[in-house]
């Protein structure tokens, strides 16, 4: 029985993995200028093999070779990377609360970015560095100032207590609403790139934006992986985990950092996404159960594959006009929320009721 329930793990990877690369072909194929799959397929393929050093001859007119290598590839890639970022963010933090509600933005990650982001939007701080906007820029910073903020306040004699991390983030992520209210306010000219950035979305991104956030997404998923027995042992209990070894002050602290720099390298490049890191890492949980080992990578598939769908759909319901991003996730993930809720619907009166 155990090890057929780990050939499925297995075998899950393997068909994730596959239908990964199916998406990723579709979804360069489509779009307001049309490409056959297997002219995609063909074209990636010669391309990868020059790249080597082999001669091939790619007969693939120029024009859709630039749609498909400079327009479409890195805005693919992008969406991959961000959604495997906020998958694997969501499977952090909803170990660390040991709450399958909690999501990637809990600690106040979104309203740091978003803030950043309205400050340059609103007062035209207008520059570029490595090709990243100063709107990229901003909101990474804001993100991960807003963690640390929160990380600070809820720290008390050196240990974090998860309660006071949670409420924390909330009281920051309000005020920091607050804040970005009051700029709208009083300087209301970019109200409308402000809405729009705060629905999210991949539009007009290229290989900057790619470069920008694969470092954060490798760093973060390769040592988050080195720490899956940690975060097993975690769901335990604080004192049960430090009983069985670990250094749980220590290692709250790294997965912090972690999920913080994943959700803030997504964020500053995608805008507000939702729903992604909160469905993603609960739906694969309910499949192959709460073992870290595997669903930590099935997690990042499943992210990475939910939201490339759900951009190559932003890209085609309305070609050659985009529906934002974080629109999809929300009419995807809303429904599953309800779910959710409803399978708690077991509320805390009940129980004392009883």
């Amino acid at each position: 029985m155990l090890l057929w329930f780990q050939s499925r793990k297995k075998l899950t990877i393997i068909l994730l993995t596959a239908l990964l690369f199916t998406t990723a072909i579709i979804a360069i194929a489509s779009g307001p200028v049309s490409i056959s799959p297997g002219l995609v397929f063909q074209s990636v393929l010669k391309k990868s093999l020059s790249s080597l050093g082999l001669n091939t001859i790619n007969e693939t007119p120029q024009f859709l070779r630039t749609i498909i290598f400079e327009i479409r590839i890195p805005r693919v890639i992008l969406a991959l990377l961000v959604g495997a970022s906020l998958a694997t963010s969501g499977v952090i933090f909803q170990a660390l609360f040991k709450n399958p509600m909690a999501d990637p933005y809990i600690i106040g990650v979104s309203a740091g970015g978003a803030l950043g982001a309205s400050v340059v939007l609103l007062l035209g701080f207008s520059f570029s560095f490595l090709g990243l906007s100063s709107v990229s820029i901003f909101a990474f910073i804001g993100s991960l100032l807003a963690a640390y903020t929160v990380y600070m306040i809820a720290r008390v004699g050196g240990k974090v207590p998860v309660s006071s991390l949670l409420l924390s983030g909330i009281a920051i992520g309000s005020f920091l609403s607050a804040v970005m209210s009051f700029l709208m306010v009083l300087k209301g000219e970019g109200l409308h790139a402000i809405v729009f950035w705060l629905m999210g979305g991949l539009s007009a991104k290229g290989w900057a934006h790619v470069n920008m956030i694969y470092p954060f997404f490798i760093i973060g998923f390769f040592f988050a992986m080195l720490h899956v027995k940690d975060l097993n042992i975690i769901l335990l209990g604080d004192e049960r985990a430090a009983q069985l070894g670990v250094e749980v002050e220590k290692v709250k602290r790294k997965m912090l950092i972690l999920g913080s720099l994943l959700a803030a390298a997504a964020v500053s490049v995608s805008g507000l996404i939702g729903f992604v890191g909160l469905m993603t890492p609960h739906i694969v949980r309910l499949i192959i159960g709460p073992d870290h080992k595997y669903l930590l990578p099935v997690s990042t598939l499943g992210g990475a594959i939910i939201l490339l769908s759900a951009d190559t759909v932003a890209r085609v319901a309305l070609a050659p006009s985009e529906i934002p991003l974080g629109i999809i996730t929300a009419l995807l993930g809303a429904p599953f929320f309800l779910m959710l809720l409803k399978g708690r619907r077991e509320t805390f009166w009940e129980r004392s009721a009883r």
